[in-house]
C-alpha cells in the first residue's frame, strides 16, 4: 500500500474546536474517507504526486491549532499543491501531466496539499505554465492566485495606469509582494505598505513599488472620509487599515479585500460608498470558477519575473511547514515559502 508523509490535524482534546497538527505516515487510502462521506461535490478522480506545497496564511493558522479554517477532522492540511498526475479518470489530464491546484475547499474540508499525494476532482486543477516549474507554480501558489485576481477586479472595474496610484497593503508578505509585483508590471503607480519599512523598503522597491509607506499610518482607527489618494487598493490585512484605505479612495474607486491578517471587522462608515461611489470587492481564491482560474494563471505565466519570483522564494523541507506557519503569523516571513513535500 501507497504510504506518504503528510501534516494532518487532529481534534487535541475533548473541546470540539480544539485542533493540533503533526507530520505523520499515512496511508492513501485515506485518501478516499472524504470521497465516501460526500466532499461538497468534488469528484476526487485524479491522484497527484504533490512534489511543492506553500505556506499560506490559512495554512499557518491551521498548522498552529488555530479554529476557524480546518472544518472536519482528521484532515490533511495545505490550500496549495503543485506536482505530477499519477492517474485520472479526467478526460483532460494524462499520467505525467504538470499539474497546479488553488484552494477550492482543500486544506479546509478536503484533504490537502502538504503531504507527497493528494487525490483531487480533475476540474479544479490548472496546467502548469510551460514557462514555469513545478516550483514556481508552488511559490506563485494562491497568495500569487489571489493576487492576479485582485488585479483583475481592479482592471474590470476601468482602473488603468492613468487613474492614479495604487495601494497594496501587508506588501512585504507573499499575497501582497506578488500584488506589487503584478501592478507594478502593469505600469501602475504602487504604494507598498508593511511594517517592516527599515528592512523592505529595499525588497519592495525591487519589486517596482514608487513609494513605500508604513503600516502604522493606516492601521489605527481615522475619519470616515479623509483625503483622496488611491485609484484602487489590494488589501491582505483587513480590519482599521481596510476602513482607512476605503476612506482615502478617489471617487469610484475600488478595494480589492483579500485577507483578514490584522482583523476580520470592518467597522466602517457608508460616507465612501455614498459620496464618492467607491466599491470593495471580495476575492474568494477558494470558489474561483475554472475559466477565472486559467485566466489567472495566464496572466501569472504572462506577468510574473521568474528571476523576481525566484529571489523572492525560499524552499524548506516538509517538516519545517509549522515553523514557517509560526513565522507567518509573527510577520516573520518575506515574500513566498514553498514546501518540498518529498512525493
Amino acid at each position: 500500500m501507497q504510504r506518504f508523509p503528510a501534516w494532518v490535524v487532529r481534534r487535541s482534546d475533548d473541546d470540539a474546536r480544539s485542533r493540533s497538527a503533526s507530520l505523520e505516515t499515512v496511508d492513501a487510502d485515506v485518501l478516499d474517507e472524504l470521497a465516501a462521506s460526500g466532499s461538497g461535490g468534488d469528484d476526487p478522480d485524479t491522484a497527484v504526486r504533490v512534489d511543492y506545497s506553500s505556506i499560506n496564511y490559512k495554512d499557518a493558522l491551521a498548522l498552529t491549532g488555530v479554529p476557524g479554517v480546518v472544518r472536519r477532522v482528521p484532515l490533511i492540511a495545505g490550500i496549495d499543491l503543485t506536482g505530477v498526475v499519477l492517474s485520472t479518470s479526467d478526460p483532460r489530464w494524462c499520467p505525467g501531466d504538470l499539474v497546479t491546484l488553488n484552494g477550492a475547499g482543500h486544506g479546509e474540508s478536503l484533504h490537502g496539499g502538504l503531504a507527497g499525494r493528494a487525490h483531487v476532482d480533475g476540474s479544479r486543477l490548472v496546467r502548469v505554465p510551460a514557462a514555469m516549474t513545478t516550483r514556481h507554480a508552488a511559490a506563485i501558489g494562491t497568495a500569487g492566485f489571489t493576487a492576479a485576481l485582485a488585479v483583475r477586479q481592479i482592471e474590470h472595474h476601468g482602473i488603468t495606469p492613468a487613474s492614479g496610484p495604487v495601494l497594496v497593503t501587508g506588501a512585504a508578505g507573499g499575497l501582497g509582494s506578488l500584488a506589487v509585483s503584478l501592478l507594478a508590471r502593469a505600469g501602475y503607480e504602487v504604494t507598498a505598505s508593511t511594517g517592516r519599512v527599515a528592512t523592505q523598503s529595499g525588497f519592495l522597491r525591487d519589486l517596482g513599488a514608487s513609494t513605500v509607506m508604513d503600516r502604522s499610518e493606516l492601521s489605527a482607527p481615522g475619519k470616515a472620509l479623509q483625503a483622496q489618494r488611491w485609484a484602487a487598493v489590494v488589501d491582505a490585512v483587513g480590519g482599521p487599515t481596510l476602513v482607512n484605505a476605503v476612506a482615502q479612495l478617489r471617487s469610484g474607486g475600488i478595494a480589492a479585500a483579500c485577507g483578514n491578517a490584522q482583523s476580520a471587522e470592518f467597522a466602517g462608515s457608508v460616507f465612501p460608498f455614498i459620496l464618492r461611489g467607491v466599491t470593495v470587492t471580495g476575492i474568494n481564491s477558494v470558489e474561483a470558477t475554472r475559466t477565472e482560474r486559467e485566466e489567472a494563471w495566464r496572466r501569472l505565466e504572462r506577468d510574473i519575473d521568474l528571476s523576481t519570483l525566484d529571489g523572492m522564494t525560499s524552499v524548506v523541507p516538509l517538516s519545517a511547514a509549522r515553523e514557517v506557519a509560526e513565522r507567518v503569523l509573527s510577520g516573520g516571513v518575506r515574500g513566498r515559502t514553498v514546501i518540498e513535500t518529498g512525493g
